[in-house]
């Protein structure tokens, strides 16, 4: 990709829609796809549908799209019909970067294993935690990690992040939230351990961060890295904004992130913290078995909280960390309109924007914002596209045959 000479002299603002730096890449604007499953990798196969769906997304403008959820191995996938990123898998991800990168648009790897949020009946293999406890995703009891257990999993994130390079890929983002494995590690809530990896916030912050340096030097200089970090968990007795600053300041002071991406929420406990709207309790009960449908109609107001929308919800959390370090901060957390972009990368000082479901409802936004067409993206905050997951996420208001056109409908399906 070419290299667009850029202005950094400090008094000026950056804007939206201008070639915007991140490590050693430069990215055509400051709109980045965040991180959500895709639902098109049965049995963990990189399809044809995963590699049109990111070509969408690049078509439309984004400045880069992140494949989610690449899991380190098979133990650390969400279920079965993850893909696991590694030697196996590097041709398959290549036609992805291939396509994306023809569309003129960079693109990120999440990659991460997902602890406690992982079900091991679908993956017919045990999961990680760092303290023994019962897991609802889990579906039963999932045991402490042993400290060699905890290396072997260092070296997957290093598998995979080579993997991720030679599959062309150009960053990494390491998943440090929603209470994945590494995020739970943070957790005051879930690590009990009593070992070197527990007690004392540096203890449990200490095998993440051993993570993101053996990530960082698997990456090389080519790629960038980032990580997508709790703010907040959500939850009681969880990971809060005073510890969470520390592990920030921490991972800076690493040297071995180009950018963090600031999130919140919980996977395991507090699933809506993180979206935010309407909770579509009856689409997952539909979209499970009934055994599990069940479970849903009982605990599902539990673990789905109702929090209204808000524009910009994670903003108010993410000026403590912009005013508290000096590494370059992604925005993430309900971004749908023009304004609130301009306002968090030129007044708020965040150096890129991160989208999901506004997106999914329009993947030509960005164009649109560019070109002046619209101010505003279409989605509704309904979250109906929560349960497709299990099916090919997608916004339910857009027909296939609309989405496949790339264009964005009223109409249900």
């Amino acid at each position: 990709m070419s290299v667009v000479p850029l202005d950094l002299s400090p008094s000026r603002k950056p804007t939206v829609f201008e070639p915007a730096p991140l490590g050693p890449l430069t990215l055509r604007n400051r709109i980045v796809k965040a991180a959500t499953f895709e639902g098109r990798t049965p049995r963990g196969t990189v399809t044809d549908d995963l590699v049109a769906f990111h070509a969408e997304v690049a078509r439309g403008g984004a400045g880069m799209t992140t494949v989610a959820y690449c899991a380190v191995a098979p133990g650390g996938r969400v279920h079965r019909h993850c893909a696991v990123l590694g030697p196996a898998t590097v041709a398959d991800f290549r036609r992805l970067t291939d396509a994306v990168h023809a569309e003129g648009a960079h693109v990120s790897a999440q990659i991460g294993h997902a602890g406690l949020v992982a079900d091991t009946l679908s993956n017919k293999t045990p999961t990680l935690a760092p303290s023994t406890r019962i897991s609802l995703p889990a579906k039963g009891l999932v045991r402490g990690a042993t400290a060699a257990q905890l290396a072997e999993v260092t070296e997957q994130f290093a598998v995979t992040a080579r993997s991720a390079r030679e599959a062309g890929f150009d960053a990494i983002e390491v998943h440090l939230g929603h209470n994945y494995l590494l995020s739970s590690f943070l957790s005051p809530n879930l690590n009990k351990r009593t070992d070197r990896y527990g007690g004392s916030l540096e203890n449990r912050a200490r095998f993440p961060r051993e993570v993101v340096r053996r990530v960082r030097e698997a990456a090389g200089p080519g790629l960038a890295v980032t990580a997508k970090l709790n703010m907040v968990d959500g939850v009681p007795e969880g990971l809060w904004l005073d510890e969470s600053l520390q592990v920030a300041r921490w991972l800076q002071d690493d040297g071995h992130l180009d950018a963090l991406q600031l999130t919140g929420g919980s996977s395991l406990l507090n699933g809506m913290y993180f979206f935010r709207g309407e909770v579509p309790l009856k689409e997952f009960v539909a979209s499970q078995s009934k055994v599990v449908g069940l479970g849903l109609r009982f605990y599902g107001p539990r673990i789905f909280p109702t929090y209204p929308f808000t524009e910009g919800f994670f903003l108010e959390e993410a000026r403590q960390f912009r005013d508290a370090l000096d590494i370059p901060l992604i925005l993430l957390g309900g971004i749908n309109r023009l304004d609130t972009m301009e306002r968090a990368v030129g007044e708020e000082g965040f150096a890129l924007v991160a989208m999901a479901r506004a997106l999914l409802r329009d993947p030509m936004l960005p164009r649109k914002l560019e070109a002046g067409t619209t101010r505003e993206g279409l989605c509704v905050h309904c979250n109906k596209c929560m349960p497709t997951i299990y099916s090919g996420t997608r916004c339910v208001l857009r027909a296939p045959a609309q989405r496949a056109a790339g264009v964005p409908s009223l109409e249900p399906v």
